[in-house]
């Protein structure tokens, strides 16, 4: 079993969209795949982002927030992201893939246990050499705790996702407003929602990803 964990905020927006009533999610490398699969599958929406910001002709963007009282009931979405839809299209090895983030930690724990895997794998998909990804590495270090069967306090782990680089640098910085600080309070709101999200197949080659309760 693979969980790919996206906190700041593929896996956290995927996880609002399927709040608002999304019934599927496929999961994708490129912004160019996403316009493709969306002139196959009229009724489906792009959602995604390059370098932070949505590409020209996506239907939504990364934000979480922006989601909040959107009605996406019964579409279907393709996502594109620089790290979150990455680590999952390449896990080519995984035999049951699983996304992931604070706002549906325990539903994911909870999957896991029932599937009792042999081995559990986390693909931190943000950590890189510049101190980046630290809040999916703090996600990925509460999800071992909760598999070990503990109750830990969240705040010290969603602390470093209000104090990571990114944040930091990027939503807390007033000249950004296209990186609001709500996305933040919404990557931080644990347990937000009872579903874990998990890729079911690879139908007709695609990633296709639901939430399952």
């Amino acid at each position: 079993m693979v969980v790919v964990i996206d906190v700041i905020r593929a896996f956290t927006t995927a996880a609002f969209a399927f709040a608002a009533g999304a019934e599927e999610i496929i999961l994708v490398g490129t912004v160019e795949e996403a316009f493709a699969l969306r002139e196959q599958l009229p009724d489906a929406l792009a959602m995604g982002e390059v370098n932070g910001l949505p590409p020209p002709g996506f239907d939504f963007g990364n934000s979480p927030s922006a989601l909040i009282g959107a009605d996406l009931t019964h579409r279907r979405l393709i996502q594109r992201t620089s790290a979150g839809t990455q680590g999952a299209v390449n896990s080519h090895k995984a035999d049951l893939l699983l996304t992931s983030s604070f706002c549906c930690a325990q539903a994911t724990a909870d999957y896991v246990r029932r599937i009792s895997p042999d081995l559990v794998t986390f693909v931190v998909t943000g950590l890189g050499p510049d101190g980046r990804g630290e809040e999916d590495l703090a996600c990925a270090e509460y999800l071992e705790t909760l598999l070990a069967g503990e109750r830990p306090n969240p705040e010290p782990y969603t602390k470093r996702v209000k104090e990571c680089r990114t944040s930091r640098y990027i939503f807390a910085d007033p000249e950004k407003p296209q990186f609001p600080w709500e996305d933040i309070e919404c990557c931080v709101d644990v347990d937000r929602f009872d579903f874990a999200m998990t890729v079911v197949d690879r139908r007709d080659g695609l990633l296709t990803m639901k939430a399952r309760r």
